[in-house]
């Protein structure tokens, strides 16, 4: 059956779909069978990235390892059970369309909280957070003391997650491996990174994730987004812009992915 991997955070900016697109591109390129679902209705950013890449493909006409991406399906109003919620039978059906016949499941969720996100946490066996390295970004995490710096607990975002894991035990389901995943960080090691690293080190082991670095700010992957390719695509396609920033950028994707600890991570790299 898939592992199911889900990318959140209630704040937009944080590099969502970017995670997204890298993460399911690479699970290709090692030969893994994934599919993709992206719970932002109205954005589609991680859809339109997709799109993005068969258009690029299409062009070119290259055959790049890619994730299968589907919509979800209309719901049918007369399918609906007595208390069903219509969005809750969109979800179920497209993860049981691919859960017998993928690998992983890839799912964006939107930079807000809605009732399709609240589902996928529950369903997430790993669950990314990526947040900018930023005390904005960390208070959907927890609230932290102005003055000493200090955690004085969990957030709104957090609470979900904890809802979520409490579904999860309900069912009988393993717990959620949670990610929160650390972009834009700074190449020198300033006093706000420090206090930030300090504060997600104290909440991580407090509520339980995860703290791995994620991708730098990098020109690269605004220019990827329109042709729908990522980092590892490059040399495929004749663009060959392996310059010193693209292959740290290259080593980070290599770094994240090794700390989902999925087996053989460096094949297609």
């Amino acid at each position: 059956m898939a592992r199911i991997i889900v990318v959140g955070n209630e704040k937009g900016g944080s590099g969502k779909s970017t995670t997204c697109m890298h993460v399911a591109t690479a699970l290709a390129r090692m030969g893994h069978r994934v599919g993709a679902l992206d719970l932002d209705l109205r954005q589609r950013s991680f859809a339109r990235y997709v799109e993005n890449r068969r258009a690029f493909m299409a062009r070119a006409g290259v055959d790049l390892p890619s994730p299968d991406y589907r919509d979800l399906p209309a719901a049918d109003p007369t399918s609906l059970v007595e208390g069903e919620n219509a969005q809750d039978q969109r979800l179920a059906r497209a993860v049981a369309d691919m859960h017998d016949n993928k690998d992983f499941i890839v799912i964006d969720c939107p930079g807000s909280h809605t009732r399709l996100s609240q589902i996928a946490h529950s369903l997430a066996d790993t669950l990314i957070t990526p947040m900018n390295d930023s005390f904005v970004d960390f208070d959907l995490l927890a609230r932290v003391d102005p003055m000493s710096g200090q955690v004085k607990g969990p957030s709104i975002y957090a609470e979900m997650v904890w809802t979520a894991r409490q579904l999860r035990a309900q069912a009988g389901l393993a717990p959620i491996d949670w990610i929160v995943v650390r972009n834009r960080l700074g190449a020198q090691a300033m006093h706000n990174k420090k206090k930030v690293g300090a504060a997600l080190d104290d909440l991580s082991r407090r509520i339980g994730f995860r703290v791995l670095p994620g991708f730098s700010e990098r020109v690269i992957f605004r220019e990827l987004f329109p042709r729908g390719l990522t980092l590892l695509d490059l040399r495929d396609t004749g663009i060959d812009q392996l310059n010193l920033s693209n292959i740290a950028a290259r080593q980070e994707l290599r770094d994240l992915m090794n700390g989902l600890r999925i087996p053989s991570v460096t094949a297609g790299f």
